[in-house]
């Protein structure tokens, strides 16, 4: 077993957050209970002073170390855990992926991921493991938090063509966002550069230099009044896959995702977790090669803020939706 330390400088937007809260959205391959596990046993600190109260409030400009156990040889194992299928042949499945979910094993999410449900459902999976980074049929990623379209090999071969159709960018990825405020222009293209904060090294941010191309094209559909606060539904196409990529480029604009603790900034209001579902997908299939579209139902708590919405005016903008029919 050995021990990764992992460093974390607080922001200005963490300031007087609990301590346990704030280090599951700043580590978010890590569960909040486990979290919790880890502050009371005494693995966090603060310039040298262990800070293992929980709800501790963190001040800006705090670096805090967490020690975490890396436990290298530990394979996943399969699990009865229900995955909600879109499509399914023998060479893949596409799922509808619950919020929550994390895609597979990390530190404080050893289980109750999509790998372990896929080795449960196809346990001849566990053969190939060694050859697949200990991931097997996993092509792409959500984050934990984020809902619907997710694509599965169920051979080598597959998983070879379908992570190489991501990376020569031949899949469509369309996602719904519901994102606060109104953005002054109704469609955009934001292409920058992201890489790590160059403070907060657990975040993503827009860069100069030292980062990755990043192009992301939203189309406000729908805007309304959620509670008094304006919000507009987003649908957003990412014609590259960075790392909280929509995330980082809405809130770049002055328009992040609801209910995002970690860019959302400031004017956060309750959300059950951050309104971003991977709605449409868009891929050769990988053997026949035919493309293959796929839609992901909205989940009850996208649908169940959209059908509060009340209206707002749009400068002078006909909505235009898909969904108009059904909201």
């Amino acid at each position: 077993m050995q021990i990764k330390l992992i460093k974390l400088s607080i922001d200005d937007d963490a300031h007087g957050s609990r301590l346990d809260r704030c280090l599951s959205q700043l580590i978010p391959d890590c569960s909040r209970t486990f979290l919790q596990k880890m502050i009371k046993s005494g693995k966090v600190s603060c310039n040298g002073k262990v800070l293992d109260v929980p709800r501790f409030p963190v001040q800006s400009g705090m670096e805090i170390i967490v020690e975490l156990d890396e436990i290298e040889s530990t394979a996943p194992t399969g699990e009865d855990i229900d995955l909600p299928i879109i499509y399914e042949d023998e060479f893949m499945l596409v799922i509808n992926k619950p919020a929550g979910m994390v895609v597979h094993p990390a530190f404080g999410n050893p289980s109750g991921t999509v790998v372990n449900a896929l080795l449960a459902r196809y346990p001849y999976l566990t053969d190939i493991m060694s050859t697949t980074g200990m991931r097997p049929g996993i092509v792409h990623r959500l984050d934990k938090d984020t809902s619907g379209c997710l694509i599965a090999a169920k051979t080598p071969q597959a998983q070879f063509k379908l992570a190489k159709s991501f990376a020569d960018r031949k899949v469509t990825k369309t996602y719904m966002a519901i994102v606060m405020g109104v953005p002054k222009n109704p469609t955009g293209k934001i292409a920058t550069l992201i890489g790590r904060h160059p403070i907060n090294r657990q975040k993503m941010a827009v860069v100069t230099q030292n980062g990755k191309e990043a192009i992301t094209i939203y189309d406000i559909a729908r805007c309304g009044l959620y509670e008094g606060v304006p919000l507009c539904i987003a649908n957003v196409n990412i014609l590259t896959g960075r790392t909280h990529q929509i995330r980082v480029h809405l809130a770049s604009i002055g328009h992040p995702v609801l209910g995002d603790r970690i860019y959302g900034g400031s004017r956060l209001i309750y959300a059950p977790r951050q309104m971003l579902h991977a709605w449409k997908l868009k891929i050769p299939h990988p053997v026949s090669g035919e493309i293959r579209e796929f839609e992901a139902p909205l989940p009850e708590d996208f649908t169940d803020i959209i059908s509060k919405f009340t209206p707002l005016a749009t400068n002078g903008r006909e909505e235009n939706s898909e969904w108009d029919d059904d909201f």
